[in-house]
């Protein structure tokens, strides 16, 4: 199950809205195949897995046992149903890492393999491979995306000037790895101040590979300039405003209400799109605003521990559990999660 669980992290970045998964299909302690899923809308792990297979191993794929991250789907998508294709193939052992929790799914899979006389194991490993798919269970069970909030700040934690220059923080080789990061999201989301002032392209160009993320802006009343980067057009971008809804090109214009709450708003909106994470970007009233309405899931919070300046805007203040640092030369990053 642990190499089930390394397969499916190869997926990371291009496989949602689906969830990754990995499968290994093991006949008297050996590895015959395995497989993940590899893209979106194309064969899932237990196809591939069943396909690696070597021909001179083909004979006893039903005496073999499979194991798999995820619950075998039971339902026709852009694929046909893994469930299937394992009773097709008589195998008599199938190992689960934990069940799907989308509707189509959600336990199905399972009974349809017992259904037909397969000895099912579940809940192997079961918190690592809930983890492995942290964005899609929240996704389904919260109705909302996973938010990743991230932002970097100075020695004694400004994050910006009180003027309109840009201030740089990190270094070349952490934006390598913000652009990573990038590439691994649905969706970045910035604020009208941080749209105007920085003009972030809010891509992924530092780093090869991976798909570009969705650009969210807020832009309440539309006073954005349109020869901004976000507005070139390159990738898909939607603007959460107080005035319209509208499609111009790769732009989407989504309509809030001014009444209700606009976190809540956007959150409801993304779910509506199919948009399973977001990394919040800034600023900084945006970012303590998720804070405060207890709307995020990990916080990724870089430090240039050796740049300070006399004057700027503070860091958003917040608590959370310390998972991790690591160092980049100067710059410090911390893995938060909230705290119980």
């Amino acid at each position: 199950m642990q190499r089930c669980i390394e397969l499916a992290l190869a997926g990371k970045g291009n496989v949602a809205s689906n969830p990754m998964v990995g499968a290994v299909l093991v006949y008297q302690d050996k590895i015959i195949g395995e497989g993940f899923h590899r893209q979106y809308g194309q064969a899932h792990a237990e196809v591939n897995c069943i396909n690696q297979v070597p021909q001179h191993f083909q004979s006893v794929i039903k005496d073999a046992t499979l194991y798999v991250s995820l619950e075998p789907c039971n339902h026709f998508g852009k694929t046909p149903p893994c469930s299937d294709l394992i009773v097709q193939h008589q195998i008599k052992k199938v190992v689960i890492g934990c069940t799907d929790i989308f509707e189509k799914v959600n336990g199905s899979g399972i009974a349809k393999l017992q259904a037909a006389g397969v000895e099912v194991i579940v809940n192997v490993l079961e918190k690592e491979c809930r983890l492995l798919n942290k964005r899609f269970f929240t996704f389904h069970e919260k109705k909302r995306p996973y938010i990743f909030l991230k932002w970097a700040a100075t020695a004694n934690q400004k994050i910006a000037t009180l003027t309109n220059e840009r201030l740089l923080i990190t270094n070349a080789f952490t934006n390598t790895l913000v652009h990573q990061w990038r590439s691994e999201e649905a969706a970045i989301l910035v604020g009208t101040n941080t749209a105007m002032v920085d003009n972030p392209a809010l891509n992924n160009r530092y780093w090869t590979g991976g798909k570009q993320p969705i650009r969210l802006v807020i832009d309440k009343h539309l006073q954005l300039d349109q020869s901004l980067q976000l507005f070139n057009q390159e990738q898909r971008t939607i603007v959460f405003n107080f005035l319209k809804n509208e499609v111009d090109g790769n732009v989407q214009y989504i309509q809030l209400h001014s009444n209700e709450d606009v976190v809540t708003q956007i959150l409801a909106a993304c779910y509506e799109q199919n948009i399973q994470s977001i990394i919040i970007e800034g600023g900084a009233k945006l970012l303590q605003s998720f804070i405060d309405k207890h709307f995020w899931d990990e916080a990724r919070v870089i430090t240039n521990q050796d740049l300070m300046i006399n004057e700027g805007l503070n860091a958003p203040t917040f608590s959370g559990e310390l998972l991790e640092e690591e160092k980049i030369f100067s710059d410090s990053i911390q893995y938060f999660i909230p705290g119980t």
